[in-house]
């Protein structure tokens, strides 16, 4: 059995206003920690191992009959628990329609050194991606790919934020992820005998076009300036997505699903 239950109604109880200082970056990297809401999220987590360090929790937003059970897993875990009133719940959470869970889960690093790849890697590389929402499909796009690993560059958008969190459903716990700079990643990607394809909408070749078998990466760049200059100069082959019509590009996220998909229907996987 876990600890006793503590319950919170009070809108001014310092737990309450520390969980609304998390969603911004600073107090999470200051604390370590960051917020992980919802109930596919939370079981992702645990399923993951993480040992989530609280977990808030409010019935009056619950949306299924699992919710205590999830709740006493964690606690199991040596997560401790709190029950809030409707309204406080309300307060903490960053969903418009919240469904009555919350937890505190500690930041990690993972390096480099530390990926154990299989003998034909198949990476996804994401250069200075801006918004959390993009972050997040592409992670769960990376999971429902196969890739080994997701590799961040330079990045814009804190992958620790909540939304990130969220639009990746929780497959933020189950995707080796690294966040490194852009010389060291392709420096280690050449030292692995990783072969990497840049989109680009000016290149010549078409993405379809090429092998993607082997050990691979896919690099994506930001929705704005698309790849920066290292990249176009240091990738082995530059690729494009062909454009029928007006638009002169996709959203990185479609983008990265697109190219992602063809190297899994080359690879056979």
């Amino acid at each position: 059995m876990g600890a006793p239950i503590e319950s919170i109604s009070s809108l001014q109880n310092p737990r309450i206003k520390q969980l609304v200082k998390l969603r911004d970056r600073r107090p999470r990297d200051d604390a370590g920690v960051f917020l992980v809401e919802g109930y596919r999220e939370i079981r992702r987590a645990l399923e993951k191992g993480v040992l989530l360090r609280e977990i808030y929790f409010s019935p009056d937003w619950f949306l299924g009959e699992n919710e205590p059970a999830l709740i006493a897993q964690a606690q199991a875990a040596g997560a401790q628990a709190f029950e809030l009133t409707k309204d406080t719940f309300a307060k903490v959470a960053y969903r418009e329609r919240p469904d009555g869970l919350l937890a505190v889960a500690p930041q990690w690093k993972r390096t480099l050194a530390e990926l154990k790849l299989p003998p034909a890697p198949f990476l996804l590389v994401v250069e200075a991606i801006e918004k959390p929402g993009n972050l997040g499909t592409i992670l769960r796009s990376a999971d429902a790919a196969g890739c080994d690993a997701v590799i961040v560059c330079d990045p814009v958008t804190d992958i620790f934020n909540p939304n990130v969190v969220r639009a990746s459903t929780g497959v933020l716990f189950s995707v080796p992820l690294v966040v490194e700079e852009s010389t060291r990643v392709q420096a280690w990607l050449r030292d692995q005998g990783v072969r990497t394809v840049a989109t680009t909408p000016a290149a010549e070749k078409i993405y379809s076009d090429i092998d993607l078998r082997g050990p691979l990466a896919v690099v994506m760049g930001s929705e704005q300036y698309g790849l920066s200059e290292f990249w176009l100069k240091h990738a082995d082959t530059p690729v494009r997505i062909p454009m029928m019509g007006q638009a002169d590009s996709l959203n990185v996220a479609m983008a990265t699903i697109i190219t992602l998909f063809e190297a899994v229907r080359q690879r056979g996987k």
